[in-house]
């Protein structure tokens, strides 16, 4: 949810409200809108219509369609994207209730390196920049250490001393 509030906010200098959460938990829960209004208090045209709007602001934001359909899995993509890249737009993710719709398996591309020139030092430290960001965001999406570990290929008793 934060990092589609983050998002959102880069994008729009809005934030999400209590409602557009709801509706953004209520369709990755697969519920009619009927449902989310009752949770939230409010009549179902009126969550449907926000819940429209909210769909919309999204497909400009991500740059592309999306609906009910297709939330979960722009999200993950998006999400994917903005980790595997190390995006350093986005700050702390936070807590995120969508931390179940990650892949965490899925592979970081990796570039291949020349093997007949030396390590660029300030490439490690670029490198390692980067991991150590992303431990952090992952960590704030709920994942374990070992979970950690394992997606970006480091040994868990590094992962363990990153803070």
């Amino acid at each position: 949810m934060e990092f589609v509030d983050e998002a959102l906010n880069a994008k729009t200098g809005k934030h999400l409200n209590d409602l557009q959460r709801k509706i953004i938990e209520g369709i990755l829960n697969r519920q009619k809108y009927s449902d989310i209004a009752d949770t939230y208090g409010c009549t179902p045209g009126h969550a449907k219509d926000i819940g429209y709007k909210l769909l919309q602001m999204l497909s400009d934001v991500f740059g592309e369609q999306i609906d009910k359909g297709n939330l979960e899995s722009v999200l993950e993509r998006q999400l994917n994207l903005n980790i595997n890249l190390g995006d350093r737009n986005t700050t702390n993710f936070g807590n995120s209730n969508t931390t179940n719709y990650i892949n965490a398996c899925s592979e970081v591309p990796t570039t291949a390196t020349d093997k007949s020139q030396p390590p660029n030092p300030e490439s490690q430290g670029n490198k390692n920049q980067v991991k150590i960001e992303a431990v952090g965001k992952l960590r704030g999406l709920g994942l374990s250490d070992e979970q950690i570990a394992e997606v970006l290929g480091l040994a868990l008793e590094v992962v363990k001393q990153m803070d």
